[in-house]
């Protein structure tokens, strides 16, 4: 979470790897890695976890910006190094209110350092205009306003499901979320 750019490169790099096609599964800033990163020939479709979806010139901060934030949000400026933080005292209402309290502390206070550069970079060549797209709407999100996920992807056709949850369905619904993911892959395997 240096750049935008560097976690593309690592990325492909580990697509390189890969000995067959694959799906790739994005949340939050993942969807934007995945939206420029996704433009591999093992790529055969993207699935979007309560994740932006930026389009070609726009960035998470774009998308963030174009929907009021909401009052539980909790994201704070840029430090002097230019990393981002969620506040602390406020993460568990802003980031996963739906997951245990113990739970929401540890990740509180083991946030890693995300450059807010990375937030702002746009892309270049959105990977959902060339592939299927599926997407997990998070309604009780309070980081990415629920209504800018529904815009994004309504504008890129994708296949959508809505989970009752935070921005972190993946940890309060897995099994919602893995079966839209399973589903996913079952019928893009079968196209292909």
């Amino acid at each position: 979470m240096t750049s935008l750019e560097d976690d593309v490169k690592n990325l492909r790099h580990e697509l390189d790897k890969l000995d067959g096609p694959c799906i790739l599964v994005g949340h939050s800033y993942g969807g934007a890695v995945i939206t420029e990163g996704g433009n591999h020939p093992k790529v055969a479709g993207l699935v979007y976890v309560a994740a932006f979806q930026p389009d070609k010139g726009e960035s998470d901060l774009t998308l963030f910006q174009s929907a009021p934030v909401l009052p539980e949000n909790a994201i704070l400026p840029p430090d002097d190094a230019g990393v981002v933080y969620i506040d602390p005292a406020r993460y568990r209402a802003s980031f996963c209110a739906d997951v245990p309290k113990e739970q929401a502390e540890l990740m509180a206070n083991s946030q890693g350092e995300f450059a807010g550069k990375a937030f702002a970079t746009p892309i270049t060549d959105p990977a959902w205009r060339h592939l299927p797209s599926y997407a997990c709407i998070a309604t009780e999100d309070k980081m990415i306003n629920p209504v800018i996920q529904h815009r994004i992807y309504e504008r890129s056709n994708s296949k959508v499901t809505e989970i009752k949850g935070s921005h972190c369905i993946f940890m309060s619904q897995p099994e919602a979320v893995s079966a839209w993911i399973i589903k996913a892959a079952t019928e893009l395997s079968a196209k292909n």
